[in-house]
């Protein structure tokens, strides 16, 4: 039953108010009264005892009791008793005495005589006496003298009782006697002390024993009445706080009607409420949770989590020992950052949607289409008789991205996207490793110019592995010291001076050849440093490693005007601190920053203007010189070319080596001398080979150049060789 009340819980909509039913409460009640109702109803007023609770309330009671008796014991019945007591007592001698009084006698004489005196004394408590005449004058004392004032013998209340002594002194006068006396009368106590003892001790039992019987009565009032409720209620408390969801506690067996009852019977009714209600609330939290963890919150499509647990299902083996071959396809939109960057997120989340949508209802029901990344999604989609090829659900999912632009917000919007296509079993029999297929494509797709849909190659993977085998060896160059630093001269075209050198990074790597090594191309190990961010690392390097030398340069061999020139990477300029840094370097070395020179790529610019015109600034308030490399080959705005704090325009070699034979790229050539002119700004020309090409520059007013005309790159002692033979004619070049 439990089982079964559980299970219509968790399958009703998450969705549904979370107030329990009375259907609900009577399933909770059954289940929880089934086990402990008959052994609660019958139990043992003995558990009072074992509360708490229940000792203090006895305690206090007993004490209450106890201390009202104490008070009426010392405040009323025991001053009366002893007043009693010494009433009697003194009557007692009152007796004795007035028997022994001889009435003969004259009034001025002492009516007894000695020897009775004595009689009275050893027969009687009396243990002395004094006698006045009426007139209080003063006749005789016999035996212990009282302790009296004559004042006081007409006090009839006159007594003194001494405990510690166990005395008693009290005055008879003539009325007591019947005779015209005063008698001072010592009596011995003891007996009157030892009655009050008896007394005080038989009264402390009777206190003790009716403050144990009232405390009874009212505990066993107080256990049915309160505080056997009290504990029932305490102990489903705990039995709900133990094990909220399934509370284990019976119907209460106490009248509702009264407070204590109707109280009780709330509690349960709030203990079951929690417990359906925790029970709704974690029925529906495992479905949030499920869904956070395999859904897309923002397209509700499957994630890539989830697109991995179906691929590795759908690629399990039937009985026959066969599988379904599929398609793995993985898209990404094109330039997908540009909408978000320009439009903001917002309608870069209604694009994310409406692609997810149109994805969703182009493919069969047995397709899964999944959200994989950002702006990538991944379908897995069975191939069939009509559908036999991955190819074709590629070009399936490309045709419903192109077929129309995408409406957001009254605008239009033409998305574009690059495909990678992988086939299970045939690229690949592991599940995720025919996922990791599509992305190479997918890679190879984006790096071709995206928009295009690559199928998966074995190529793919080995150029993949080169690439990841091409990183560690970098790695591997930084620790051991294998990158070189090659400078190639810059001459000025007019003078023929050498006014600086360009550091040009090389990896010379060590193997077991006869050369004992190779250098690795620029080409291929500058991509890979800066797809993986080593980069940053690598051009800090250079920056120290460069100033360095040209420091050397300046203060050991007198080239105080030689200019060092060194590029910095896009990833340097928008990644990391190149203003602190090439403060740091210029203060370590020691350079002076005007002989300092950055060069960087037009095609950074123009990634953030904002970013860039305030970092030429920084970098231009240090003192280092800035120059545009590979001018001509980007998209530079001159609006935005005039904020930019730059020295020098640096033409692209490109344009250089085919300006003798391509229209096109002499006037670009010529427009960017002009240009630089136009700007105050120098020109230098690299790719200089020939001497027409230096006649061509000079023609053209072109203020510096570098090339293989005048110098490869060199290392540093050989660079410094050729400065020192060199003449300054350019003609010498030959």
């Amino acid at each position: 039953m439990l089982s079964g009340a559980k299970s219509s819980l968790r399958t009703r909509d998450t969705h549904e108010s979370l107030s329990p039913t009375t259907e609900d409460y009577s399933v909770l009640k059954e289940r929880s009264t089934a086990k402990n109702v008959k052994s609660l109803l019958f139990s043992s007023p003995g558990q009072i005892w074992r509360s708490r609770v229940s000792w203090r309330i006895a305690a206090a009671v007993f004490m209450t009791i106890l201390l009202v008796q104490t008070l009426v014991l010392y405040f009323g019945t025991l001053p009366a008793y002893k007043d009693r007591l010494l009433k009697d007592l003194r009557e007692s001698g009152r007796g004795a005495i007035a028997s022994i009084i001889d009435t003969s006698v004259s009034i001025n004489e002492v009516p007894f005589s000695e020897d009775q005196v004595k009689r009275l004394i050893y027969t009687t408590n009396v243990s002395g006496l004094s006698i006045y005449t009426y007139e209080t004058d003063y006749l005789s004392t016999f035996g212990a003298r009282p302790t009296q004032n004559v004042g006081q013998l007409q006090d009839t209340s006159f007594t003194i009782f001494d405990e510690e002594a166990a005395n008693y002194v009290t005055v008879l006068n003539p009325g007591d006697l019947k005779r015209p006396y005063y008698v001072v009368m010592r009596m011995n106590s003891q007996e009157v002390l030892d009655e009050i003892s008896t007394y005080i001790q038989d009264t402390i039992w009777v206190m003790l024993t009716m403050s144990l019987f009232v405390t009874t009565v009212l505990m066993i009032a107080l256990g049915r009445w309160l505080l056997e409720p009290v504990l029932f209620m305490r102990r489903n408390l705990l039995a709900a706080f133990q094990n909220p969801e399934q509370p284990n506690i019976p119907d209460s067996p106490f009248d509702k009607r009264d407070e204590i009852g109707g109280a009780i019977d709330l509690a349960n009714k709030l203990i079951l409420q929690n417990a359906d209600n925790l029970t709704r609330i974690k029925s529906a939290a495992e479905d949030k949770i499920h869904k956070l963890a395999y859904y897309d919150t923002l397209t509700g499509l499957p994630n890539r989590t989830l697109f991995v647990q179906t691929l590795s299902e759908r690629a399990r083996q039937k009985s026959d020992g066969t599988a379904d071959r599929f398609a793995v396809v993985t898209i990404d939109l094109d330039h997908f950052k540009d909408i978000n960057d320009s439009m903001g997120h917002n309608v870069g989340d209604a694009i994310l949607r409406s692609v997810a949508k149109r994805l969703r209802a182009a493919m069969p029901e047995s397709a899964v289409v999944s959200r994989s990344g950002e702006d990538e999604y991944a379908i897995m989609m069975p191939l069939s008789s009509s559908i036999n090829t991955s190819r074709d659900v590629a070009e399936k999912v490309l045709h419903v991205i192109r077929s129309e632009p995408f409406k957001v917000f009254n605008e239009a919007f033409q998305v574009r996207a690059s495909i990678g296509v992988s086939t299970f079993p045939d690229d690949a029999v592991d599940p995720d490793q025919v996922l990791k297929n599509a992305d190479i494509a997918l890679n190879r797709a984006k790096e071709e110019g995206r928009d295009a849909i690559k199928e998966y190659s074995e190529d793919f993977d080995r150029a993949v592995q080169q690439r990841f085998q091409m990183l560690r060896d970098l790695r591997d160059a930084m620790e051991h010291e294998q990158l070189q630093l090659y400078y190639q001269p810059q001459l000025d075209l007019r003078t023929g001076k050498v006014i600086g050198a360009e550091a040009l990074l090389r990896w010379w790597k060590p193997d077991n050849s006869k050369q004992g090594g190779t250098f690795i191309s620029p080409g291929e190990f500058i991509p890979v440093a800066e797809q993986s961010g080593l980069i940053v690392p690598i051009g800090e390097w250079v920056m120290k490693t460069a100033c360095t030398m040209a420091k050397s340069w300046h203060d050991e061999h007198d080239l105080k005007d030689l200019r060092i020139a060194i590029n910095v990477s896009g990833a340097q300029f928008t990644q990391s601190d190149i203003c602190g840094f090439t403060q740091r370097i210029i203060n370590e070395v020691g350079i002076n920053p005007e002989r300092v020179e950055l060069e960087v790529t037009e095609s950074i610019f123009m990634d953030d203007i904002g970013h860039t015109i305030q970092t030429l600034q920084n970098l231009h308030a240090i003192g280092v010189e800035l120059a545009i490399d590979d001018f001509g080959t980007g998209y530079s705005s001159l609006s935005y070319l005039r904020q930019f704090p730059i020295d020098r325009l640096k033409i692209d070699q490109s344009f250089i080596r085919n300006a003798l034979n391509d229209q096109d790229d002499a006037s670009i050539a010529k427009t960017i001398i002009a240009l630089g002119r136009a700007l105050n700004l120098s020109v230098i020309a690299e790719g200089v080979e020939t001497i027409e090409h230096e006649k061509f520059l000079q023609s053209e007013g072109c203020d510096e150049v570098q090339g293989f005309r005048y110098s490869r790159p060199i290392p540093a002692e050989d660079f410094l060789e050729f400065v020192k033979s060199y003449n300054g004619d350019l003609k010498s070049f030959g």
